[in-house]
């Protein structure tokens, strides 16, 4: 199975303190993979050069065989690759229908001049609305198509941003925590729609998690990180049983 994102030796440094050292992971195509390690590990760091936020000292990140590294947040995302963070930022005034709208990409109702002629938008509208429909029954989250975002549960609004990225266009989506905050039997609702997605889609899953026995049974491979290293990767299972986990988690 082909790595649809490869890291290798990213180091990151601020003044003296090095956040991430010699850090290598590959993604697999159509896998959820799960990250986990301690706060202050370096999990969000790596993310932040990953998407472009922050400028690795050294190292590579590759997106299908091309090199990305050092790119604006915006290049990384129009690329496919796209982020989610653990507090939702929805657009609150709008409607959920409408949030999904706004990631739609290359809309020429959006042109100041074709704009004037609605003849020459208003196909590509209706498109749009389509494939918002189809994301939105995908999630189950389309009875709330008229909803503002601010109405939505913690666990709805995860699926809403989810759904952002998939409408974006996304062959990755890059996840912060998204069962934070969320009571357990929401976060499973959560977990199975991206592992739906992934299945359906074909879409390749990176999350960030700690709440670790919501999440292992939708997972399909794991990296452990501590003070900025990759300590271990695998199965789920055997990465949480290794003694260098145990002890970045339990110390002594």
């Amino acid at each position: 199975m082909s790595a649809a994102l490869v890291i290798k030796g990213i180091r990151k440094t601020f003044g003296g303190l090095v956040a991430l050292d010699d850090v290598s992971l590959a993604l697999k195509q159509d896998l959820m993979t799960i990250l986990i390690g301690p706060n202050g590990s370096g999990k969000t760091t790596l993310i932040n050069c990953i998407t472009g936020f922050y400028q690795p000292d050294q190292g590579k990140v590759l997106l299908f065989g091309k090199d990305i590294t050092g790119w604006p947040p915006y290049k990384v995302y129009d690329a496919g690759l796209v982020r989610t963070f653990q507090i939702p930022m929805p657009f609150q005034k709008l409607t959920v229908l409408e949030n999904l709208l706004t990631a739609y990409r290359g809309n020429p109702g959006e042109s100041f001049f074709k704009a004037l002629s609605r003849r020459s938008w208003i196909s590509q509208e209706k498109k749009a609305t389509e494939k918002a429909f189809d994301f939105l029954r995908l999630l189950s989250i389309d009875h709330l198509w008229d909803s503002p975002a601010t109405q939505l549960s913690g666990g709805q609004m995860k699926l809403l941003e989810a759904g952002r990225a998939l409408m974006s266009g996304a062959k990755i989506i890059l996840m912060d925590e998204p069962a934070a905050g969320i009571y357990p039997k929401l976060a499973h609702d959560v977990f199975n729609k991206l592992k739906e997605i992934k299945e359906k889609l074909g879409v390749c899953f990176l999350v960030i998690e700690h709440r670790l026995e919501l999440i292992l049974p939708y997972v399909d491979y794991a990296y452990a990180m501590a003070n900025g290293k990759i300590i271990s990767e695998g199965k789920p299972e055997d990465v949480l049983n290794t003694p260098v986990v145990i002890k970045s988690y339990l110390g002594g």
